[in-house]
């Protein structure tokens, strides 16, 4: 008899408590970029935010990690950025977040380098944003 392995929560049950997670810190034009089946991915998902302040970008990270660790009791595998908060990176190994200060998000574009992901818009998108999707 074969044994089962036992599954792990989703990557789409993660990516929803995560976007619930930034939205209730009021993150700004939040995006998931579905990359899994894109060659050389390195994960299933990125989901990637902005917002105005340092505080409030250390704010959103400090509440993804709270909500992912009390709903699926799981500990970010590794992140980046909180010396500075202008871009922090949360790797849940599926799901990569980034966090970015706005002006920090529109230098780097990362959206660009994904451009051939399925892109999923959540809440409100800046009218004046670069990142406005019609999906």
């Amino acid at each position: 008899m074969a044994v089962k392995k036992k599954k792990n929560n989703s990557s789409d049950d993660l990516l929803a408590c995560i976007v619930e997670a930034i939205q209730d810190k009021k993150g700004k034009n939040l995006i998931s970029l579905e990359i899994g089946s894109l060659p050389n991915a390195v994960c299933n998902y990125f989901v990637i935010c902005n917002a105005d302040s340092t505080t409030q970008v250390s704010a959103i990270a400090d509440n993804v990690e709270d909500k992912v660790r009390e709903k699926f009791n799981e500990k970010v595998f590794r992140s980046a950025g909180y010396e500075n908060s202008i871009w922090i990176i949360l790797d849940y190994v599926d799901v990569v977040v980034h966090i970015f200060q706005t002006e920090w998000r529109n230098f780097y574009k990362l959206e660009d380098l994904w451009a051939d992901a399925k892109v999923s818009c959540y809440g409100e998108q800046e009218p004046e944003s670069p990142y406005n999707f019609n999906v």
